[in-house]
């Protein structure tokens, strides 16, 4: 008798890649309530917008991934913010340096393609 631990596996990746996820995001809130804003500007739309959308991808989507909610859709602006990270922001830097980004990318990749798995908020009905 085989057992498959395919869904247990997706939600062993979701939360704890995104836990670790948050990890980096949440940090960065409070640069919000500081003026002027510092934050890098990859790619040109500006420092607020930047860091909006960096937590988007660090924070909110996240939270979504987490519980299982709307979790393939979650899981783009996370992966496009880690594409960023690795191939923008980390560009002249070595491979160690901007590893960590490339993991992620690739487990949020892994997470938009298979989907949550069975526990989850998104097959619940």
């Amino acid at each position: 008798m085989t057992k498959n631990f395919t869904d247990l596996a997706l939600a062993i990746l979701r939360i704890s890649i995104s836990g670790m996820m948050l990890a980096h995001g949440i940090p960065k809130i409070e640069r919000l309530f500081t003026s002027p804003i510092e934050f890098g500007d990859p790619i040109g739309v500006g420092p607020t917008l930047s860091l909006i959308l960096t937590l988007i991808g660090e924070v909110v989507a996240p939270i979504f991934i987490i519980i299982g909610f709307k979790t393939k859709i979650a899981a783009i602006p996370v992966a496009i913010t880690m594409f960023v990270a690795a191939f923008i922001v980390h560009m002249q830097d070595d491979f160690g340096t901007k590893e960590k980004a490339l993991l992620y990318l690739v487990g949020f990749v892994v997470i938009f393609l298979a989907g949550p798995g069975k526990y989850a908020i998104d097959n619940k009905k």
